[in-house]
């Protein structure tokens, strides 16, 4: 009876087995579909299993976002920046060969005051300690040794930072080499092409106000050399000013390019109108660029004509510098 059981049992299990195996191709083609739901076949081989117009489209991945570019160079930076330019310039100067050798006289003369002023108080300790006017009218002999060697070690370091004092204010320094010129705004920025006429504008002033700073066969300048300074130094202000004026240009335009579509009208707006000052500035640079130029054709004919236009646009574009700093 039991046998009899387990023999059904087993009879029915194979029964069971036997369905399983003769449906295992079927079970093999829901698994190809399934499988070609995620992966599919190349447009060649889409006719192996179901119809191609069946299959359901590959996946795209969405485009990646396009990021605003981020400047990775501290030079980049910097002629972004006004704060960080200013800080650059200051490093620059401090580090000069001049300010430097300026710093060591400094330095030196500050030290020889030192001796000198504790060299004569110990002579004069000397000298009181040996006549005893210091004491019961007795001299004392060990203070007036002791002070004296004190007089004479000073004295040795007052006459040795004298020496030195005077080889530092005779030694001529070598010319400082020109400073690469600051990195221009990129391509498609609304201030690439002021910043270029500036750097050309820069380079003809320099040369022309080195010809008006070198005398002329009877010793004398065209244009006093106050002037020249005063027109140097103005220019380099305004230039200074008028970078800072593109750097917030390039802030607005980075801002722009990463604001919503309904507010870059009237950021598009503040970069025009940016953009006139800009081109105002270098307008007025270019004068003085001129007024320099007429100033060395007219170097020898007459000193008046030429210091007048110089001085005139020297004014003008100390304003329009001044001005500028203000918005900045």
């Amino acid at each position: 009876m039991a046998g009899g059981n387990g023999r059904r049992d087993f009879n029915e299990f194979n029964a069971k087995l036997e369905k399983h195996i003769e449906k295992l191709p079927e079970y093999a083609q829901k698994a190809q579909e399934k499988l070609h739901r995620y992966f599919p076949p190349p447009a060649g081989e889409a006719g192996g299993g179901k119809p191609a117009a069946q299959q359901r489209p590959a996946y795209q991945r969405p485009p990646a976002l396009r990021r605003p570019t981020v400047p990775t160079t501290f030079s980049q930076v910097a002629g972004q920046v006004p704060a960080v330019a200013e800080v650059r310039a200051k490093w620059q100067r401090w580090n000069e060969p001049a300010a430097r050798h300026q710093r060591r006289i400094n330095r030196t003369s500050r030290a020889l005051t030192l001796w000198l002023l504790i060299t004569i108080l110990l002579g004069v300790l000397t000298v009181l300690s040996g006549t005893g006017l210091l004491g019961n009218g007795q001299p004392e002999v060990f203070q007036t040794v002791l002070s004296g060697f004190g007089t004479i070690v000073f004295g040795t370091f007052s006459a040795r930072t004298g020496l030195k004092l005077r080889e530092l204010k005779k030694l001529e320094l070598p010319a400082a080499a020109t400073a690469p010129p600051p990195p221009l705004p990129p391509a498609g920025s609304a201030a690439r092409e002021p910043m270029e006429r500036l750097a050309e504008s820069e380079a003809s002033l320099g040369e022309l106000l080195r010809q008006l700073s070198v005398p002329t066969s009877l010793g004398t300048t065209a244009v006093p050399e106050i002037s020249v300074a005063d027109a140097r130094t103005t220019a380099r202000e305004a230039a200074a000013a008028l970078r800072g004026l593109a750097a917030r240009i390039q802030a607005i335009e980075r801002g722009r390019n990463s604001a919503p579509a309904r507010e870059r009208a009237a950021l598009d707006a503040a970069i025009a109108k940016m953009r006139e000052q800009l081109d105002d500035g270098i307008e007025a640079y270019g004068s003085l660029v001129a007024a320099a130029g007429r100033a060395v054709a007219a170097s020898s004919d007459g000193m008046g004509t030429s210091k007048q236009a110089l001085t005139e646009a020297t004014d003008h574009l100390a304003g329009l510098a001044l001005a500028l700093r203000e918005l900045s």
